[in-house]
């Protein structure tokens, strides 16, 4: 995903193939790789918000899910 965007584009869903304005903000990490306080950022829209999620939630990595205005800084 890519985290850098400028001010007139708006964030796309990271699914696969998707490019539907994205709408939420997975919050994740994997413990194995990432100390407890870093967190990745999926972003999703309404569509992918459920499988992006189980995905990460079926391998423990899941966080929070937020709404993508009230998400804090992107980190990819």
């Amino acid at each position: 995903m890519n985290a850098s965007l400028s001010a007139d584009e708006a964030p796309i869903c990271s699914a696969k193939g998707c490019r539907a304005p994205a709408e939420w903000a997975l919050r994740w990490n994997n413990p194995r790789l990432h100390t407890p306080e870093r967190r990745k950022t999926w972003l999703a829209c309404a569509d992918h918000r459920s499988s992006l999620g189980d995905f990460l939630a079926a391998r423990g990595f899941l966080r929070e899910v937020a709404p993508l205005p009230a998400s804090p800084t992107l980190d990819v």
